[in-house]
């Protein structure tokens, strides 16, 4: 039987649970993937020793409370799809940056990317308070850009011809979300009062 993973915001399709020392040899699989890199890095090799590291680097600044890494699941079979992170995390204007990477080829375009930025988004305002998220993506990742408007990103600016890719110049797309756009879906029920815990035990019955 396999022994389900720890999980700390379980949505409809998607759970969040922290990365994991153990999944190092799945997350190197997923950044050695040219198709998952065409939305995020200039492709590149990355060795399991370089990975490790970055595993090891990213523990640390999660100590730093400046970042925050989840590792994305499959809700229904548990399996591990991609990873997403909160960085640049800053407390006292209430900001930070977002990111997603889907790992899992069969999980693309399905919704499962949506529903984890949603749930980002809940865990940036409801369980940490800030107030605006931002990412950048490329011009051409259309499917990326429809995904985190459907979650409630924005776009703000470009920076325009700033990416290169398939011989053409592309613009960088600059987007985000504030508290006051977003309507909490899971958090919202979950990090309350006992008053409000209480009341609303009561409308149910």
């Amino acid at each position: 039987m396999q022994e389900k993973p720890i999980f700390s915001i379980v949505g409809e399709k998607v759970a969040l649970g922290p990365i994991r020392r153990e999944l190092i040899p799945l997350y190197q699989r997923w950044i050695n993937d040219f198709e998952v890199l065409r939305t995020l890095h200039i492709p590149r090799p990355s060795t399991f020793e370089e990975i490790q590291a970055s595993y090891e680097a990213d523990v640390a600044a999660e100590r730093q409370r400046k970042v925050v890494y989840f590792t994305i699941y499959d809700r229904d079979t548990l399996q591990p799809i991609g990873r997403t992170d909160l960085c640049n995390i800053n407390y006292r204007d209430r900001t930070a940056d977002f990111g997603v990477e889907i790992g899992e080829a069969a999980y693309r375009g399905r919704g499962y990317g949506t529903e984890t930025v949603r749930l980002m988004l809940d865990y940036a305002f409801t369980g940490l308070g800030l107030h605006n998220i931002m990412l950048e993506t490329w011009e051409y990742n259309r499917a990326g850009q429809g995904a985190y408007k459907k979650a409630g990103f924005q776009e703000i600016g470009r920076r325009h011809q700033a990416k290169f890719m398939n011989g053409k110049f592309w613009d960088i797309v600059y987007m985000e979300c504030l508290s006051t756009e977003f309507v909490s879906p899971v958090l919202g029920q979950i990090l309350v009062p006992d008053e409000l815990r209480l009341q609303a035990e009561l409308e149910q019955k």
